[in-house]
């Protein structure tokens, strides 16, 4: 059993996107969750280039808060790069991801810790009675289940970023540089010992989710060329029907032919053949073209993020 001191250290991390109305009562509520570990704590801030006032909302509070450290990105990288800044900044034993909408309740973290005390690395957040909307909900369940079929591996709706992380899983994570990033993937990746308990989740009343149907179609294509080759799989499997196909169509159409029964050749089967077979080697060349894009994109080395502001670095 892995006993949690008092004494030791915790990181909280939290992306920041939209998130002026509710960053001043996170980081309170936080606080008082937590209130056992004050003095060892400390909240990670990623402002993930905001249109809001999140910015200045987290100025104020790293003002009045030095355990509150604020990193503003020089552009909008994405979530989950805003969490690859923020874990690089963590120095906790134990580091907790959540979201800065409030609907990962900062009361569930020391759950999550006592949780962790039973052995584990990693403890995720399942998400009880998932309070969003009737499409975000639907969205969301498609979108993990063609990624569970798509990558192989098992995926949960009910979990996303929320969790508790030892300090070998985070470094171990962000060992992993590669130019797409999908936190719940490469945590599941890494491996150790994982488990989750049930969280209770809250509404989300102020304010839209910033991930649409086109995002998580991008999102979902992004993960499924970083962390599986089955659509190349997939390609061949298709290619290798058609061949067997096109070779049957073939033997009975020569079987008519010395029956006697083809005089002239049809136009209407050559054109279905020709059509066919173009769109079948136009979806090969762009799956092949996205796999040689994303591998273009991660030769250049380019930096994960890029840090414009940081307050309370050295506190």
């Amino acid at each position: 059993m892995i006993k949690i001191e008092k004494q030791v250290l915790i990181s909280v991390v939290v992306p920041v996107y939209m998130g002026e109305k509710t960053l001043s009562p996170l980081v309170a509520r936080i606080k008082n969750s937590l209130q056992d570990y004050s003095g060892e704590l400390e909240v990670i801030l990623v402002e993930d280039r905001s249109p809001d006032s999140s910015w200045e909302v987290i100025q104020e509070i790293c003002h009045s808060n030095p355990f509150v450290k604020g990193i503003r990105l020089s552009r909008n990288f994405g979530q989950h790069y805003a969490i690859t800044a923020g874990l690089d900044k963590a120095k906790g034993e134990w580091t907790v991801v959540m979201d800065c909408d409030l609907q990962d309740q900062p009361e569930e973290i020391p759950n999550l810790l006592q949780e962790a005390q039973k052995g584990f690395d990693v403890v995720l957040a399942k998400r009880n009675n998932r309070q969003d909307g009737f499409f975000r909900r639907m969205s969301s369940k498609l979108f993990y289940r063609t990624l569970s079929y798509l990558t192989g591996s098992e995926q949960d709706e009910t979990i996303a970023n929320f969790g508790v992380y030892h300090k070998k899983v985070i470094k171990e994570v962000i060992r992993m540089r590669e130019s797409i990033r999908y936190f719940p993937t490469m945590v599941k990746w890494v491996g150790f010992r994982q488990t989750s308990i049930f969280v209770e989740h809250a509404p989300n009343l102020d304010r839209k989710s910033s991930y649409s149907i086109k995002k998580l179609f991008n999102l979902a294509l992004d993960i499924m060329l970083a962390y599986s080759d089955k659509p190349i799989r997939l390609t061949v499997k298709l290619g290798v029907l058609v061949a067997i196909t096109g070779f049957l169509f073939a033997l009975y159409t020569l079987f008519r032919y010395l029956q006697g029964e083809i005089i002239v050749a049809g136009y209407a089967s050559l054109i279905i053949s020709i059509w066919l077979l173009s769109g079948i080697l136009l979806i090969t060349l762009g799956v092949v073209g996205l796999y040689v894009g994303k591998t273009f994109e991660g030769v250049k080395n380019r930096p994960a993020y890029i840090i414009e502001e940081q307050l309370n670095e050295n506190s």
